[in-house]
């Protein structure tokens, strides 16, 4: 797979990067939203580590990318590009975080409630054996799982989606092996604090852009980052849930925002 998408012209200072971790492909909607007189990244992850997933991006930043770049950062990629700039702060002029995951292990309970409040019996059966399936090194077929798992948080994610087939959201096959790897070493670096230590050490601008609807609990953002970082801004959305762009009431507004911070 080619691990990088281009949009828009020569200099590339902007880069969209991807969540899941696995699901390369997503941010091809907003990359194409803010193309136009502007040029464009959406590297595509490929590595099965976050130590392998924060290299990759560094090459793939310095090899396309007019440096220092602007990272727009959504869901596992706010954390890989805040890691990203802790260790590379040479490579990142701004990072943006969209739908950033809590960055305290205290929020996590919050969030699955939040999402398991949100199915019926059966789809909450099939959420916790998705989760099972990708959590357990010996279990197959990981890749149907992240597909289940990601078609069953789109409808505890979302609040009014706007509806678009896989072609035009831009994604790629799911990784499943990458989700379990790497997410198994985010996850605990949540719970150990080394995350919050890496945050620590960025200096450049972060902004957060998060849902009013998103489980992902807008206090597990915000409080943390707004203790760690000295250039720190939260905007919280409206009638927003996870993905602002496939949010019917809120993607007007989510463009707005981000058009202003890229200026």
């Amino acid at each position: 797979m080619k691990n990088v998408r281009t949009y828009g012209r020569e200099p590339f200072r902007i880069a969209v990067i991807h969540g899941g971790p696995g699901a390369a492909g997503e941010m091809a909607p907003v990359a194409r939203e803010l193309a136009p007189g502007r040029g464009i990244l959406e590297p595509l992850q490929t590595a099965a580590s976050v130590t392998g997933q924060v290299e990759e991006l560094k090459t793939t930043l310095e090899e396309k990318g007019d440096l220092p770049i602007t990272l727009i950062g959504y869901s596992w990629g706010a954390w890989l590009s805040l890691l990203l700039t802790a260790n590379h702060p040479a490579c990142v002029k701004k990072v943006v975080l969209i739908g950033c995951g809590p960055l305290e292990e205290k929020y996590v309970p919050r969030l699955q409630e939040t999402r398991l409040s949100r199915l019926s019996e059966a789809e909450r059966t099939d959420f916790q054996a998705a989760l099972k399936g990708l959590s357990d090194s010996a279990a197959g077929d990981k890749d149907s799982a992240l597909e289940q798992l990601g078609a069953l948080a789109a409808k505890t994610d979302s609040l009014d989606p706007v509806l678009h087939g896989s072609k035009e959201q831009g994604l790629v096959d799911a990784a499943g092996d990458v989700f379990h790897n790497v997410w198994k070493e985010a996850a605990e670096m949540r719970r150990n604090g080394k995350l919050l230590e890496f945050v620590k050490q960025v200096r450049c601008s972060v902004v957060a852009i998060h849902g009013d609807y998103d489980p992902h609990p807008a206090e597990g953002v915000q409080e943390p980052l707004s203790a760690a970082l000295k250039d720190f801004r939260f905007h919280l959305l409206e009638h927003c849930g996870h993905t602002p762009w496939m949010e019917r009431q809120a993607r007007e507004a989510f463009y707005r925002t981000l058009a202003n911070e890229l200026r």
